[in-house]
């Protein structure tokens, strides 16, 4: 899992002067995930769909070039794109949001944005503390009207699905975990799709001008999500939660792979570790 963890920390670090992850861009199958919560990113980058019978909600509208691969992915679960009316985002980096002026030109969505990060959604990334002054073009990406700003514990409500917004501000200043029980052959699943908890490298956790409280941030962060009943973990990166393994896990039958508590702790407790060694380095000033 680390691993994974580094190569996707590192491909955002590297942006625009890199070439392109190809799991970032690469289709990945289509595929339900639990109940009424279907996977429709690429092979890293994660976008889900849920469906209700009053329209449809996204989150994550990935990369500026992925709406089409994310409206085909819609499409070949049966399900109309148009049917989409409520866009919503783990948060505003460009792997994540560069898609949304297209998505809701596309859909007419209604897009619901975190208060922290809403000043950098309408600016295109601009206003991001981190990236805001970046001369990778993938950093800045077409700015999108934000519709409804969400504060922590907000309710996003459509055809009977609730999802709660958990502020888990750190990684960016409105990064949002989002938690919905979910029904499925009988029983009740606490889903939860996790922001992000990860320490971007060039992050500055100590006197940071541009955002002087993130290390208090990350901190509430981490009671936050350590306090979250979990029994489906999901993430903005496939990567979080060994997406691709537990696919193929699901394609060979048997219990859903999906379906993983103690992976959710592990992997919270594996970012808390990492976030609390890079504090203390550079609290030390190595």
């Amino acid at each position: 899992m680390l691993a994974r963890i580094l190569i996707i920390l590192l491909a955002f670090a590297t942006g625009a002067s890199a070439q392109p992850n190809p799991d970032w861009t690469t289709p990945f199958p289509p595929h339900r995930v639990i109940g009424n919560v279907y996977y429709v990113g690429s092979r890293d980058l994660a976008s889900y769909l849920i469906t209700t019978p009053e329209g449809d909600i996204l989150i994550n509208s990935n990369l500026e070039t992925s709406p089409p691969q994310i409206e085909k992915s819609v499409e070949q679960l049966g399900f109309k794109f148009s049917d989409v009316k409520i866009l919503l985002i783990s948060h505003a980096h460009f792997d994540h949001d560069a898609g949304s002026a297209r998505i809701k030109q596309m859909t007419h969505a209604n897009y619901m944005v975190m208060d922290g990060d809403v000043s950098v959604v309408e600016s295109g990334g601009k206003t991001d503390f981190q990236y805001g002054n970046s001369k990778d073009k993938e950093a800045h990406y077409p700015p999108a009207k934000v519709d409804r700003i969400l504060h922590d514990g907000d309710e996003v409500r459509l055809g009977g699905v609730v999802l709660v917004a958990h502020k888990t501000a750190g990684h960016t200043k409105g990064c949002t975990t989002w938690t919905m029980t979910v029904g499925d052959k009988g029983k009740n699943y606490n889903v939860v799709i996790v922001g992000s908890p990860n320490v971007n490298p060039g992050y500055k956790l100590v006197n940071n001008p541009t955002y002087p409280q993130i290390a208090q941030d990350y901190e509430q962060t981490f009671r936050v999500l350590k306090a979250l009943p979990c029994d489906v973990f999901l993430g903005a990166h496939g990567g979080y939660y060994d997406m691709r393994a537990k696919y193929a896990r699901l394609k060979s039958g048997g219990a859903n792979p999906f379906i993983d508590p103690a992976g959710y702790k592990a992997y919270v407790a594996d970012r808390e570790q990492a976030f609390e060694e890079e504090l203390k380095k550079q609290e030390d000033g190595k």
